[in-house]
């Protein structure tokens, strides 16, 4: 069997690995359009259900030594006060640990491990699909430069499209699905290099995005200096009808949104101050795209965001794309009928991840500080308890864990 991957990304590389591991007898070729690989994006969360594919293929070692092994989610108020804390991962009673990882860090561990186990001769750079036709026989791709100039064509049994949000062979599923939904949300991210805070392992969420604008806090590197330093990742979300590109390298600028955050210090993080001292700023919409009834058109299926682009929340952007991976590769490996195979994956994940879309567009798991600051009207509490309670708080983070499929008996299954 050989297997053509459009899109050398997160989802693209994993699925490589993973076919490799339950077949090596199956060819896979790996096709991307950028002529070279290089550290694209900032900081992700691998939850222990994604970390727990890697693991199988033997990239716990390699993640280990370049990540942050979170201890704790952690939620506050844009007043800095705390809302509830849990362990997460290994320290949550995991057989997994939860990583936070620069996404370019992670990239190159699966870019590697891909050079030494397939061979640098099946991964294809400079190589952007422009179309495809198939029939009864196999499927035939076909590729040209950053320049346009043809690249040639490929043949194989299959046609994985794992080409992101902007995807060439969902296009050709849906040519008139138009562009990435925005919802009125724009996201600005960063990293700062900085002493550690709280446990210098915490995986943060502060203030309420529709209140008062909202961050996500947490260190993606440790020690990256003598003085003890951490590359601590952040991103802003704030309402607004101004849409950046969708284009994950877009610079943003700090006076587009500093001034909602310019008063966040608090005696445990000086927000503002993290900002301000960023390596870097990047600007990129909140969009996502409404789920679909169908990714498999004969011979060919779509992978990761091309077949469920969401919002980046929860940890579940990455994840879902290596699970859908895990899971496409066992099918592949386990049949001798491939085109019985796409369907089989796209009836094991379409509804699994158009509940995440959905989940994540309507209650993410900061739905708790929402709703506290909603009932205290921005205003700082005495008691939590007589804001909310620990049952409530429970119910809402571990509903999101059960639809995301991090909770433990979930991460315990068989993917």
């Amino acid at each position: 069997m050989k297997v053509l991957i459009a899109g050398g990304g997160i989802g693209g590389l994993t699925l490589a690995l993973s076919i490799h591991h339950h077949d090596p007898d199956i060819q896979v070729e790996i096709f991307d359009a950028v002529s070279e690989f290089k550290p694209l994006g900032l900081g992700i969360n691998l939850m222990p259900h994604a970390v727990r594919v890697l693991c199988d293929l033997e990239l716990r070692a390699d993640l280990s030594s370049v990540a942050v092994e979170a201890r704790e989610f952690a939620f506050f108020t844009h007043r800095g006060q705390l809302v509830y804390r849990e362990p997460c991962g290994i320290f949550a009673g995991y057989d997994y640990p939860h990583f936070s990882i620069h996404r370019g860090d992670l990239h190159q561990i699966l870019y590697s491990a891909v050079l030494d186990r397939i061979g640098a001769d099946h991964v294809h750079t400079d190589h952007r699909l422009v179309d495809f036709v198939q029939d009864e026989n196999g499927v035939t791709a076909n590729f040209v430069d950053q320049n346009d100039a043809a690249r040639g064509s490929y043949s194989g049994d299959v046609l994985i499209g794992c080409d992101g949000l902007h995807s060439v062979v969902r296009k050709s599923f849906y040519p008139d699905e138009g562009a990435p939904v925005f919802h009125g949300i724009n996201m600005w991210r960063g990293v700062t290099r900085m002493k550690p805070f709280l446990t210098g392992a915490s995986a943060t969420r502060i203030g309420a995005l529709y209140r008062t604008g909202k961050l996500a806090v947490y260190p993606i590197r440790d020690e990256i200096d003598d003085e003890g330093n951490q590359l601590v990742n952040w991103v802003a979300e704030v309402v607004t009808d101004e849409q950046s590109p969708c284009d994950w390298s877009a610079e943003g600028e700090l006076d587009d949104f500093y001034p909602i955050f310019k008063d966040w210090k608090f005696d445990w993080l000086d927000c503002a101050a993290m900002i301000r001292n960023k390596d870097m700023v990047l600007s990129y919409p909140m969009a996502d795209r409404d789920p679909v009834d169908r990714w498999t058109f004969g011979r060919a299926t779509l992978l990761g965001d091309a077949a469920h682009p969401m919002y980046p929340r929860g940890g579940n952007g990455a994840a879902q794309a290596i699970i859908d991976a895990k899971t496409l590769a066992r099918l592949l490996a386990g049949s001798t009928d491939p085109v019985a195979a796409l369907h089989s994956y796209q009836d094991a994940r379409l509804k699994v991840t158009s509940e995440i879309v959905l989940k994540n567009r309507s209650a993410p798991p900061d739905s708790i500080i929402e709703l506290v600051e909603e009932r205290t009207g921005g205003e700082a509490f005495d008691k939590l308890e007589d804001v909310i309670s620990i049952e409530e708080i429970t119910t809402i983070h571990q509903g999101y864990q059960k639809v995301a499929g991090f909770d433990k008996e979930s991460v315990a299954e068989d993917i």
